[in-house]
């Protein structure tokens, strides 16, 4: 793991915090874990998925009802990677260890690999949130510079405007490129991680052939190269970009701000950190909290990611009171389309500044 270090000796938010948000649980006897709640939604996502793909690949309807249907596909896929995957991957979908398992491993019938993302996700992008040169999340050089710590390109002063290209295609570089580049470099962005065993290596394989067979094999075996092809790309973009958009709107904001890892440390404690670095969305509407699995409550997901996202609502009101107190700021977008607004206008930025 990398030597980048926090103030670990003072850390009296999170401690008040911590308190408060497991005090809340523990007095209302209500489970950390997602209930019923989560495996509804969990149900909702997966059963119209199959059925979602039963009619695009077997019934192959005209036109625009083929269009339509791909496009409905990569909602459906970003909406289990949201819902079901996150949740399962970080441990919070259920009490039970073995779910959580099965519903991470959804993210390998998506074209994925839950512990490459496990590594990618919960251990360096939770640790070292917008800290450039370890958190992968931020690193999208050299096409575009998302910080002021990255060095800076004639092309980036356009990037704001060829961006949405490239989210477009961030679920195939993803699934094709990046997840081999880690799984054969053994790291992520600036840290090493431990080699993988042999059930690592096997559920790799095994899930990128079985998407491969899944998403394409079939596909052109009952409809055609052209439709079969047109088709995955179609899913792949709507994935790529809402994918990208959820993820890049909570960390890439005017609001929010970076370290650098060539300073080693930082004199404030981890949880102050996260909220310097995420920002939330939306999150009075019901729509965007029920598609985003409540990634749109993100700081309250960074701080407490054990806890599941269905509780996000209820928690957010102790993690306002208690920055209040502490006079920390929490950064929160109204809109969703006022955190992307930010999004591009930060990246219009950083394709000027210094």
């Amino acid at each position: 793991m990398s030597h980048f270090s926090y103030n670990k000796a003072q850390h009296p938010f999170f401690d008040t915090l911590q308190k408060r948000v497991y005090d809340y649980f523990e007095n209302n006897k209500i489970d950390m874990s997602g209930g019923w709640k989560l495996w509804s939604k969990a149900m909702f996502y997966i059963v119209a998925a199959v059925v979602n793909y039963w009619l695009m690949v077997w019934m192959v309807p005209a036109g625009g009802w083929s269009v339509l249907l791909c496009v409905t596909m990569g909602l459906l896929l970003a909406g289990i990677g949201f819902n079901v995957m996150h949740d399962g991957a970080h441990g919070s979908f259920s009490k039970y260890a073995w779910v959580n398992n099965v519903m991470g491993f959804s993210l390998n019938f998506m074209g994925g690999d839950v512990n490459l993302w496990k590594i990618k996700h919960n251990l360096v992008h939770h640790s070292f949130t917008n800290v450039e040169g370890l958190d992968d999340d931020i690193d999208i050089e050299p096409y575009i510079r998302t910080n002021p710590y990255q060095e800076k390109k004639k092309m980036h002063r356009f990037q704001h405007w060829y961006v949405s290209f490239l989210y477009a295609v961030t679920y195939l570089n993803w699934i094709w490129w990046a997840d081999f580049e880690k799984y054969f470099s053994q790291k992520v962005g600036g840290v090493k991680f431990r080699k993988m065993d042999f059930k690592s290596h096997l559920t790799f394989w095994i899930g990128k052939v079985g998407f491969l067979v899944l998403a394409l094999v079939i596909p052109i075996i009952v409809v055609g190269w052209a439709k079969a092809l047109a088709g995955f790309a179609i899913v792949a973009a709507t994935t790529g970009i809402l994918i990208a958009l959820v993820f890049q709107v909570a960390h890439v904001v005017e609001e929010t701000s970076f370290m650098d890892a060539k300073d080693k440390s930082t004199e404030d404690e981890w949880a102050v950190t996260q909220l310097k670095g995420t920002a939330n969305f939306a999150t009075s509407n019901r729509i965007v909290l029920f598609f985003t699995g409540g990634l749109n409550h993100q700081i309250e997901h960074h701080l407490f990611p054990r806890i599941s996202h269905v509780h996000y609502p209820k928690i957010s009101a102790i993690v306002k009171d208690t920055c209040k107190e502490f006079g920390i700021q929490y950064h929160e977008y109204k809109t969703f389309i006022g955190a992307i607004a930010s999004h591009y206008a930060h990246l219009r930025n950083m394709g000027v500044a210094a």
